[in-house]
């Protein structure tokens, strides 16, 4: 499945050479390695015996430039030819994006073709992908040996489906980049029917990597590298990229300022407590004449003595105060 990096922006794309066993699958991707340009492509991996029979696969990560603002990635790989290591075929099909099958020409060698070409199938089957929505394409390799089967006879007993086919000859790389342009020009074809790069529609957060099925509205062109015959249909306009919802920003209150203490003064007023109000009242009311003593305090000490009742005098400064008031109240 092809993987596209919205945070990178690059889509990278796995072909898969798949087929019998010394038909010449190691030989293509040997030849793409050797000249395609070295900023092109990464290093080409090999797990193969002393006779050069593939072990496990052989992988080989090429760069075809931008389309559509996107770097674009081919991940080509092989599979083991032999048919004990069924296994390992049917791991490396998985999240295959195109198939190349080299085909061997030799008609002694046309048992071996239909036997890996139905056991391609079956594993694309147990993998879950289906054959009428994969992108494949038959190279008919060795076609410089003499003893070789006519291209008619090849697509009637391989190509029953009338894929896209080559003639190559893949030691001297003939037909290699003709294949190798025919497969990543129907995956890119196959990848727009199915995504479009740019705004992705409907995607929330920043994904990292999203397989295809995403709609939009900007297209592919496939771009390939240098070796490769250009095949453009129409110039892509790189697409703005996506900024996102705008994130919400959690207010930040103000510092708390201390409050600002009363700085005293050498003339300064006192502040007066409510009982000193209260004491001064009368006095204010009546300067030179005190009032009359009586045997009963008034109404007014008593609304003023009966709230401090519950007061708890702690300090000698309210002692003081309240010995004072007493003393004016009943002591006359």
């Amino acid at each position: 499945m092809v993987t596209i990096n919205y945070a990178f922006r690059e889509i990278s794309c796995k072909i898969v050479y798949y087929g019998p066993g010394l038909s010449g699958k190691t030989t293509n991707l040997q030849y793409v390695h050797e000249r395609v340009p070295a900023k092109s492509r990464g290093d080409l991996i090999s797990l193969a015996t002393e006779a050069d029979r593939t072990l496990y696969f052989d992988f080989l990560p090429i760069s075809v430039g931008d389309i559509a603002g996107f770097a674009t990635k081919f991940q080509l790989y092989t599979v083991p030819g032999q048919v004990f290591y069924n296994a390992t075929r049917k791991l490396v099909l998985r999240g295959v994006d195109g198939i190349v099958f080299v085909a061997d020409s030799q008609r002694s060698k046309m048992d071996e073709n239909v036997e890996s070409l139905t056991n391609m199938y079956e594993n694309l089957k147990e993998n879950g992908i289906d054959i009428n929505d994969m992108p494949i394409v038959i190279q008919y390799n060795k076609r410089d040996l003499p003893d070789v089967v006519p291209i008619e006879e090849l697509e009637r007993e391989l190509n029953p489906h009338q894929y896209p086919y080559t003639e190559a000859v893949a030691v001297k790389g003939s037909g290699v980049f003709d294949t190798l342009k025919r497969i990543t020009k129907i995956v890119l074809e196959h990848t727009k029917k199915k995504t479009s790069v740019g705004s992705p529609a409907g995607q929330t957060g920043g994904s990292e990597d999203e397989p295809v099925g995403v709609t939009g509205g900007a297209s592919l062109s496939s771009t390939p590298v240098s070796g490769i015959p250009t095949e453009t249909s129409s110039p892509a306009t790189a697409p703005k990229p996506d900024s996102g919802p705008v994130p919400r920003m959690r207010p930040v209150p103000p510092p708390e300022q201390p409050a600002a203490q009363p700085q005293p003064t050498e003339h300064a007023t006192p502040v007066q407590s409510p009982v000193d109000t209260a004491m001064e009242a009368p006095a204010a009311s009546t300067p030179s004449s005190p009032p009359p003593p009586s045997s009963q305090p008034s109404t007014s000490a008593r609304a003023i003595y009966a709230p401090q009742r519950s007061l708890r005098v702690r300090s000698r400064k309210h002692r003081s105060l309240f010995s004072r008031l007493f003393g004016w109240l009943f002591g006359r």
